[in-house]
């Protein structure tokens, strides 16, 4: 009888993958959202890299960066001497090979999946192997934008709510790839940042926005069908509900196109007549009315207060 040798059982790449320290950060986008996080993140004492596909984005976004940090200073909610250190570790990166050295690289592009798959693919070949790639996209499928990668187990959801310095969570979503090694270092990740994570699976829209793009698109209708002008709308929700913003100019915050394209992951995704995007978002989204980042929506911004469109 012949000798049988025992062969090693191979090892599946999620078990072999064991966690790495994230030390540097590289934020693409450099809009509300990426400085947000770029600010949460270097005053957090991690090093950022701060890239924009516009390099004048990346400096305005710099600038808001700094305003934000000294506002938390008068407010003495930091110290000037961590408004220092903060902007200090903020670097700008004009190209994504400069993204080379980053531990974990968060997209915050626009809520347009084409854009994301765009991104990923100018991005995996600048990466080390071992970077955790995040999305901060608030409603696509972290599934499907990790198939679009060269690395779905080290990819993963990592969404955060605006304004990213005042808002306390994250909501935290793996794709079907995600492993264990990359799910854990993300959740250390965001403990030293300071945040509070929210599981979720990963459904369209996630839980936030889930529960949250419905009510204002459902306040939308309202305005649509005459029950109530958007004064009306926003003040019965203020005091009515004691919602801190009213449902209109919430949206407004948010950007009526990231509001739209939300309700059409929702529609598209869950086939359900409920998530029907209001034709009067879609109107406004068409006249280029896109809250406050345009200076128009619901309110018009561009005098001394706010004023109803409607």
């Amino acid at each position: 009888m012949n000798d049988v040798k025992e062969r090693p059982v191979a090892r599946s790449a999620r078990t072999e993958h064991t966690p790495h320290l994230i030390r540097k950060i590289g934020v693409v986008g450099a809009g509300q959202m990426g400085n947000g996080i770029a600010h949460v993140c270097a005053l957090s004492g991690f090093h950022v890299l701060l890239n924009d596909v516009v390099p004048e984005r990346i400096t305005a976004g710099l600038a808001t960066i700094s305003g934000n940090l000294a506002r938390q200073v008068s407010r003495q909610r930091i110290s000037e001497e961590q408004r220092q250190t903060a902007i200090k570790h903020i670097t700008p990166a004009k190209a994504l090979d400069e993204l080379g050295d980053c531990d974990l690289v968060i997209e915050a592009a626009t809520e347009k999946e084409d854009v994301k798959r765009k991104i990923f693919g100018a991005l995996c070949p600048a990466l080390k192997p071992e970077a955790i790639i995040g999305t901060n996209t608030s409603s696509i499928s972290i599934t499907r934008l990790a198939a679009a990668t060269d690395r779905p187990e080290r990819f993963i959801g990592i969404h955060f709510m605006n304004p990213v310095p005042l808002m306390e969570l994250v909501e935290l979503i793996r794709g079907i790839a995600t492993d264990d090694a990359t799910f854990e270092a993300t959740k250390q990740f965001i403990g030293k940042v300071g945040k509070q994570i929210a599981v979720s699976e990963d459904f369209p829209a996630f839980i936030v926005n889930r529960i949250l793009l419905p009510m204002i698109n459902e306040a939308i209708y309202t305005l649509y069908e005459g029950v109530g002008n958007v004064e009306a709308i926003d003040t019965a929700m203020r005091l009515g509900a004691h919602h801190p913003m009213g449902p209109l100019e919430l949206a407004d915050f948010i950007g009526l196109d990231t509001c739209l394209s939300v309700m059409q992951v929702l529609h598209e995704g869950l086939a359900d007549s409920k998530y029907r995007p209001c034709p009067l978002l879609v109107k406004y989204v068409e006249a280029g009315w896109l809250g406050r980042k345009t200076q128009r929506g619901f309110y018009d911004y561009r005098g001394e207060r706010p004023v109803p469109t409607r």
